[in-house]
């Protein structure tokens, strides 16, 4: 399950593209299934600013503790709080409720640059 109308990274981030000019990503839904149940979720605090490939996070879950990586460079603008008392969302809808952060991309072309979906669907496939 990796949606057409989102883009990817190498790491297993999805990143969607807002009406405000914004991009949101979180775990993608083979990262959530590899991991397991997601016991806790860390985020960087709004205004943080992150580097592309950069750690700005991590994931707990019941088997291990993984980073987040920031798919563009920008400054974060909001986080989901949601997540701090119910971070199995990641695991019950990791492209809608289980989002992670929103960021103010530093250059709006960077989403140009990850990977399609039907890249990212030939990357796991090999995993």
């Amino acid at each position: 399950m990796h949606p057409d109308e989102l883009r990817y990274t190498a790491e297993h981030e999805w990143v969607r593209s807002t009406d405000a000019g914004t991009l949101v990503f979180g775990i993608t839904d083979y990262a959530q299934e590899a991991l397991g149940d997601i016991v806790f979720v860390s985020l960087p605090g709004v205004g943080t600013r992150v580097e592309a490939g950069a750690s700005c996070g991590e994931v707990e879950s019941t088997k291990s503790v993984s980073d987040i990586y920031a798919p563009v460079a920008g400054s974060v603008v909001a986080v989901n709080g949601d997540l701090d008392a119910s971070p199995e969302t990641v695991n019950s809808d990791p492209y809608g409720a289980g989002w992670m952060v929103e960021i103010h991309a530093d250059d709006a072309s960077a989403l140009e640059g990850l990977l399609s979906a039907a890249d990212y669907r030939a990357l796991v496939e090999k995993a």
